[in-house]
């Protein structure tokens, strides 16, 4: 079973269309983040250490999908704005823009669901599209890199195994991922603690 698992994705790795398909899939996750773009750009570059597919035109059309499919959701949060101002993940991504700016959005292209959230803030708020652009070319782009470097190294680490290489690339991405929430999580919670200065004195005689 296993086999003939790796060898429907062998044979896809080396389809002419395998490069539309990942653009296709970076696009939908801009504004459908259930589609698994992370994870088919870390396989394919997983291949590219055997040579099966090319690391430099992985990277290029997932940054390109990435970008193309932000600006749909930049779109999408500009005509739907009323509709979105009361949802959690919308409050979030507001409330961080405010604090940092565009930078968030590259930040955010880290954090599951944060992507979609902040560039559909972005386009709610009718935050400037020449920013929304320049910060997004920087978090579409690095984001491709990394995604497309995880895979590589690990399909080098393994390379004739490219199935632990796939499942290191994804333990990589993952545990980043979970350290990015954890910091942020640790961050949010320091800053509701109240200070010494805003603790209650004590009238107790």
């Amino acid at each position: 079973m296993s086999h003939a698992i790796m060898d429907l994705v062998t044979q896809a790795m080396s389809s002419p269309w395998l490069y539309a398909a990942l653009f296709a899939l970076a696009l939908l996750d801009g504004f459908f983040p259930v589609v698994p773009a992370e994870t088919s750009v870390i396989t394919a570059a997983v291949f590219a250490a055997s040579g099966e597919t090319n690391l430099g035109l992985v990277i290029l059309v997932a940054a390109l999908g990435a970008f193309a499919g932000d600006h749909v959701s930049y779109l999408i949060g500009n005509k739907a704005a009323g509709r979105l101002r009361e949802r959690k993940a919308f409050v979030w991504a507001r409330r961080a823009l405010a604090e940092r700016g565009g930078l968030v959005l590259v930040v955010a292209r880290y954090i599951p669901g944060g992507r979609t959230a902040t560039t559909l803030t972005m386009g709610a708020v009718r935050h400037p599209l020449r920013s929304f652009t320049f910060f997004d070319a920087i978090a579409a782009s690095s984001w491709a890199v990394y995604s497309g470097l995880i895979g590589f190294f690990g399909g080098m680490a393994f390379e004739n195994d490219p199935v632990k290489g796939l499942l290191l690339g994804l333990g990589i991405a993952l545990s980043v991922t979970g350290v990015v929430e954890l910091v942020r999580w640790a961050r949010k919670r320091r800053a509701i603690q109240p200070s010494p200065e805003r603790l209650p004195a004590d009238t107790s005689v």
